[in-house]
């Protein structure tokens, strides 16, 4: 009994500090467009949420995509022609973004989910390229130029966001509910039985479980939150271009989230935040920062399998450690 009530003792004051150190975060989020470049930390915000709706059908499913790209870049150009040609408000253009990369995960997933491993994997790989040439050929696209000049306009009809801060805060509290929807989708029962299909697929189906609909169901899932980091990456830039749709968009999410750490919450954004740094701070050195980026990949596959999170949380003891294999 007594080793219970210390568990229980131990277990509530661990909770106690991590609710600290989200409420430190979050103040130290609210404070940093005074102290750092906005366009910057947008740009990390906007990665850092499409690194953790990845990590959701990778970390907590088990479902490798090659395609995320198309979910990203589908919802960029969704958004900037939206805002650009038809007029909308930034909000709208944002939750057509939303709901068109919804649709797109839908119908990959449809096809994805019927084949398993590598199987899979290759099928989103196919599938995003399929998207990428639409997107190369359609006149709405504007093919290789892109469409440029997006307005970032006026959010509700009155907070202009042509303001770095303002536009900043609207990127934060997107990033924020991004977050808090795949904290809650994780901790929900659907997030456990998502991790038991992970570990054992045909366990879940012998207990009665209909994976592919849960696998359909995590893939749009994991497929509309991308598409939210991609429209507003969209009005941060004010430009959607082929680059949001390529291969090497899909691989550069999953280098974030196993730098990071998969299976975890605070991984991908770890990853996604270190990724960013790099390329910021070495894009105008003599240093390619591609050799750079893939040398500190090989080392933290060689030195910390588990990712930078997922190590630390092993060191620590973490009773969750086991989701950051």
């Amino acid at each position: 009994m007594a080793d219970l009530t210390t568990s229980e003792i131990q277990g509530q004051a661990r909770a106690r500090t991590e609710w600290l150190l989200v409420g430190v975060a979050l103040a130290a989020l609210l404070a940093a467009p005074f102290f750092f470049y906005p366009i910057f930390l947008m740009k990390m915000l906007c990665f850092a949420l499409f690194a953790c709706a990845f990590n959701l059908l990778l970390g907590f499913t088990g479902l490798l995509s090659f395609g995320h790209a198309a979910f990203f870049g589908g919802a960029a150009y969704f958004t900037a022609h939206a805002v650009k040609e038809w007029g909308w408000t930034p909000e709208a253009g944002v939750l057509l973004g939303v709901a068109g990369a919804a649709l797109l995960g839908l119908v990959m997933g449809f096809f994805a989910i019927r084949r398993q491993g590598i199987y899979f994997a290759m099928i989103t790989l196919a599938l995003s390229q399929m998207f990428f040439f639409f997107c190369l050929q359609a006149p709405f696209t504007k093919g290789e130029d892109g469409i440029q000049g997006v307005p970032r306009g006026h959010l509700f009809g009155f907070i202009d966001l042509s303001m770095p801060l303002n536009m900043y805060y609207f990127v934060l509290g997107g990033f924020l509910i991004g977050v808090f929807a795949i904290w809650r989708i994780v901790n929900s029962p659907f997030g456990m039985i998502l991790k038991s299909i992970r570990e054992n697929e045909s366990r879940a189906t012998s207990l009665g479980y209909s994976v592919a609909r849960y696998k359909l169901a995590a893939f749009v899932m994991s497929a509309a939150l991308a598409g939210l980091a991609g429209a507003m990456k969209t009005l941060v830039f004010q430009f959607a271009t082929l680059t949001d749709v390529t291969w090497q968009m899909s691989g550069e999410v999953i280098l974030m989230t196993l730098l990071g750490g998969i299976g975890t919450m605070l991984g991908p954004i770890v990853g996604a935040g270190l990724v960013v740094a790099l390329q910021n701070y070495l894009a105008t050195s003599e240093f390619p920062v591609t050799v750079i980026t893939g040398a500190i990949f090989m080392i933290c596959v060689l030195l910390f399998r588990r990712g930078i999170v997922g190590e630390v949380y092993a060191r620590l003891g973490r009773t969750d450690s086991s989701d950051a294999r």
